[in-house]
């Protein structure tokens, strides 16, 4: 929000020194023939002189404001990363987190922060605690240190907590090997968060291919752009308390965890044989019939999703490059129309000046 605001003002800016390189060129002008009725040359080239001054200085303006906003920007880059970095380097998983964390937020209602929103006993229930994300989504304190970062180390700069999630999943996508891409600042984040929605907009492990492609299809992804997204099983785990559930699991996939009868095992499934590199693993698996989720292997039984499997697989940097575009625009999903929008000082909970609808 306060990049918009530096950018109207520059706008703004630039409409009065224009006006004002005018008046100077018509009052000089004016003078000219005022003086026995012919143009004087030395207030003419006076005149010139002027609007050539207030050209000048308003490009060096523009300059030094377009360097001010890239120094500011690449402050924020830079505390965010060192963050992110330090978190995979200590847990190699946390990379594979962070970018679900990304998901899990812009998919639900946009990309709004809600999924960081911290449930209020008796008062609020948020994202965290609905099907798709209890003891499931992870990676929060990241997000908070890299807030307080971003705090210490550029001051005075807004930047939402929606903007360090977009940022913290593409570095730790860059980290695990994969195409980084340029991320935009300028989100909001919201006074709320959305229970319901998080349990019925999510893809699930269960879902079949027709409702996957209605799920994207609702976010205006293509069939492509899913199967790209889907890749992000390329890295990560699965609880397997969550692939102990029957209609989750591929039944030909071989499990390497012990799935106990009480569904609370802490131990993991890696999604793919690398689940600590970003490559194409994923589909080489999904074609050997070896996706661990239903919903990953069901993307091989639709003509259409199959052969972009197949595409990837062969290809893995066509993979990449597709995947990055897709981040790029799931990044961009807006937020609900109305939607009250702040810039939280916490990212777990709203400003204590917001009226928030909870």
């Amino acid at each position: 929000m306060g990049f918009r605001l530096s950018h109207l003002s520059l706008a703004v800016s630039l409409v009065a020194l224009a006006l004002a390189g005018v008046a100077i060129y018509r009052n000089t002008y004016e003078a000219m023939i005022m003086n026995n009725g012919s143009p004087d040359f030395d207030l003419l080239e006076t005149g010139a002189v002027s609007i050539l001054t207030l050209n000048n200085e308003k490009r060096n303006s523009d300059k030094d404001n377009l360097n001010q906003q890239l120094s500011q920007e690449s402050c924020v880059f830079s505390a965010v990363k060192g963050v992110v970095d330090s978190a995979i380097d200590n847990e190699t998983r946390m990379g594979a987190s962070l970018i679900r964390l990304h998901f899990h937020d812009c998919f639900v209602d946009g990309c709004d922060g809600g999924i960081l929103l911290d449930d209020i006993n008796g008062t609020f229930t948020g994202e965290q605690t609905s099907p798709p994300n209890n003891n499931s989504v992870r990676g929060f304190e990241v997000i908070a240190q890299a807030k307080q970062s971003v705090i210490d180390t550029c001051p005075n700069i807004s930047v939402s907590c929606a903007d360090i999630l977009a940022i913290a999943a593409r570095d730790s996508l860059a980290k695990l090997g994969g195409q980084t891409y340029t991320v935009a600042l300028g989100r909001s984040d919201g006074t709320t968060a959305n229970f319901t929605g998080a349990l019925t907009q999510l893809p699930a492990p269960s879902d079949n291919l027709t409702v996957q492609i209605q799920k994207f299809s609702d976010k205006n992804f293509s069939v492509r752009e899913m199967v790209a997204l889907a890749g992000a099983h390329t890295v990560g785990f699965a609880r397997c308390a969550t692939v102990c559930v029957s209609t989750n699991v591929n039944p030909a996939a071989q499990l390497q965890c012990n799935c106990s009868a009480t569904l609370t095992d802490s131990d993991l499934q890696q999604l793919d044989t690398t689940p600590a590199v970003f490559d194409k693993d994923y589909y080489d698996n999904l074609n050997n019939n070896q996706g661990i989720m239903f919903s990953d292997q069901v993307l091989t039984g639709n003509t259409t999703t199959a052969s972009v499997v197949t595409t990837y697989s062969n290809n893995v940097s066509v993979f990449l490059e597709d995947f990055a575009a897709a981040m790029i625009k799931m990044g961009n999903l807006p937020t609900s129309a109305g939607a009250q929008l702040e810039i939280r000082d916490v990212c777990s909970r709203v400003n204590p000046t917001s009226v928030a609808s909870m």
